[in-house]
C-alpha cells in the first residue's frame, strides 16, 4: 500500500502537465466532460467510481452497457491515441491514492458484467477478494478481450496472480 500511495502521488504530480494537454485535446475534439467516471466493483464487491480520461463519444453507452471492442467506432480520434498509449488510464492514480485500487491487481469490472460473468465463469467472483489494479498479470499475459473465451483465460491469469501475490511479482508485472 505504501508503494501504491507514493507511486500514485508521484504519477499525479509529474503527470499533471500531460494531463492538462490531454484535457485540452479532449475538449477541442468533442463535447462532454474530460473525465469519465463509471461504477466498478472493487475489493469484496465494494462499488467505486473509476476515473479515466474520456476516450469515447459522450453518448457512447446510450443503448446500455457494452464492452469496448478492438476497433470501436465510439472511440474518438484523441481517444484512440489515449488508448493506444494507455494515457486514458492515468487518472486511475486518483483511485489508487484513495485506496479503491492498487497499481497491480485484477482489472475492476462493472457490476452488470460481474453478475453476468459470475454465472458463466466458475470462480469469477474470487477476483473480488483483492484490491483491483490499473494493470495485472492477465493484461500482461493475454490480449484484449474479444470473446468470452478471452475473459475465461484472463480469469485464470487473475486467479494465478491472487494465489501468488508478492512484491516481486508486482515488480515483474
Amino acid at each position: 500500500r505504501i508503494i501504491d500511495v507514493v507511486t500514485s502521488a508521484f504519477v499525479l504530480l509529474l503527470g499533471f502537465p500531460i494531463g492538462l494537454l490531454v484535457a485540452v485535446a479532449i475538449k477541442m475534439e468533442s463535447r462532454g466532460p474530460v473525465f469519465y467516471r463509471q461504477e466498478r466493483m472493487g475489493r469484496d464487491g465494494e462499488p467505486f467510481k473509476i476515473v479515466k480520461f474520456r476516450s469515447m463519444r459522450k453518448d457512447a453507452e446510450q443503448g446500455g452497457a457494452q464492452w469496448a471492442r478492438k476497433k470501436d467506432p465510439r472511440v474518438t480520434k484523441v481517444g484512440f491515441i489515449l488508448r493506444k498509449l494507455h494515457i486514458d488510464e492515468f487518472p486511475q492514480a486518483i483511485n489508487v491514492r484513495k485506496g479503491e485500487m492498487s497499481l497491480v491487481g485484477p482489472r475492476p469490472e462493472r457490476p452488470v458484467f460481474v453478475e453476468r460473468l459470475s454465472k458463466e465463469i466458475p470462480l469469477y467472483r474470487r477476483r473480488l477478494k483483492v484490491r483491483p489494479g490499473i494493470t495485472g498479470w492477465a493484461q500482461v499475459k493475454h490480449k484484449y478481450d474479444e470473446s468470452i473465451e478471452d475473459v475465461r483465460k484472463k480469469v485464470e491469469y487473475d486467479l494465478y496472480y491472487i494465489e501468488n501475490m508478492s512484491l516481486r511479482m508486482d515488480f515483474k508485472i
